[in-house]
């Protein structure tokens, strides 16, 4: 199998769920689409370091959570271009809006704080493995996950007990990691 073949299997198997975490941290799919391309025309460049990995799929991950930051830090007091959900929500379905509530709650996160939140409850990651992603301690990934949880407490205050909900389901599936 040459180079170009192995990079489709990789993506044909990780596209959408590097996609998704690119959109959950970004929170506008154009950015994310954006921030995706970018990190796998850097990937493709070292495709076969990459390759010899464990762990492919978590190099891309990681690569995407440190990009995102990256962005953020050139782009340090400007605007990030987005497409802001309307200012009311209609839905007839509870999900709809808690969705749109958790998006609009999680943009307003800081980028380390929104991306522990991705990795840790989005992507269902251990705390180690969160830290790996991110290049921190285990430490670091429980207080930002902390703190974030606290803020979005403070952000969604009629998503509270979901937020601690969520904080209880994972500690409870840690202990049983």
């Amino acid at each position: 199998m040459d180079r170009n073949d192995s990079f489709r299997e990789f993506m044909d198997a990780h596209q959408q769920s590097l996609m998704r975490t690119a959109y959950l941290l970004t929170g506008d799919a154009h950015i994310a689409e954006d921030l995706l391309q970018s990190v796998l025309i850097k990937i493709i460049r070292r495709w076969s370091k990459v390759l010899s990995l464990d762990r492919p799929e978590a190099y891309a991950r990681k690569a995407l959570v440190n990009q995102y930051i990256s962005w953020l830090r050139r782009r340090a007091g400007s605007e990030l271009p987005r497409a802001d959900p309307p200012e009311t929500a209609y839905s007839s379905e509870d999900s709809t809006v808690i969705r749109i509530v958790v998006r609009q709650a999680l943009l307003r996160l800081p980028p380390k704080q929104r991306a522990v939140i991705v990795l840790r409850f989005y992507e269902d990651r251990t705390e180690r493995e969160t830290a790996e992603l991110m290049g921190c301690s285990v430490g670091t990934v429980k207080s930002q996950a902390h703190q974030a949880l606290s803020r979005l407490r403070a952000l969604a205050p009629e998503l509270a007990p979901k937020f601690s909900e969520l904080e209880d389901q994972a500690d409870t599936q840690e202990a049983h990691r």
